[in-house]
């Protein structure tokens, strides 16, 4: 099985910044993609960025330009930095990770942190 533990959520003022971390633990199979997506109150869970760890990236269509995403694989641990935040990227993220090498589909999940983008 695979562990996910997640940090970084909270309170920010649009156009300001966030970094989200996620740390994977695995028991047996090394962990490839991993990555993030959200879900904001009443909309459907979306992509906001994924990465093997080959370095091939991902990242959702609303989010372009203004978010990336790293890893460190000696820590199997991802980072998800947010710039200029907007209200409409309020939402819970999820963290996800996989044994495959799909950038931004997982079998495992952490069990979100929340963003609020308000002044």
């Amino acid at each position: 099985q695979v562990q996910l533990v997640e940090s970084g959520g909270g309170l920010v003022q649009p156009g300001g910044t966030l970094r989200l971390s996620c740390a994977a633990s695995t028991e047996r199979f090394a962990i490839n993609a991993m990555g993030w997506y959200r879900q904001a109150a009443g909309k459907e869970r979306e992509l906001v960025a994924g990465i093997t760890s080959g370095g091939t990236t991902k990242y959702g269509d609303s989010v372009k330009g203004r978010i990336d995403i790293s890893r460190d694989n000696s820590k199997n641990t991802v980072y998800l930095q947010m710039t200029k935040l907007k209200p409409e990227d309020t939402a819970v993220y999820y963290c996800g990770a996989s044994y495959y090498y799909t950038p931004d589909e997982y079998e495992f999940w952490g069990q979100g942190t929340q963003v609020t983008v308000s002044s």
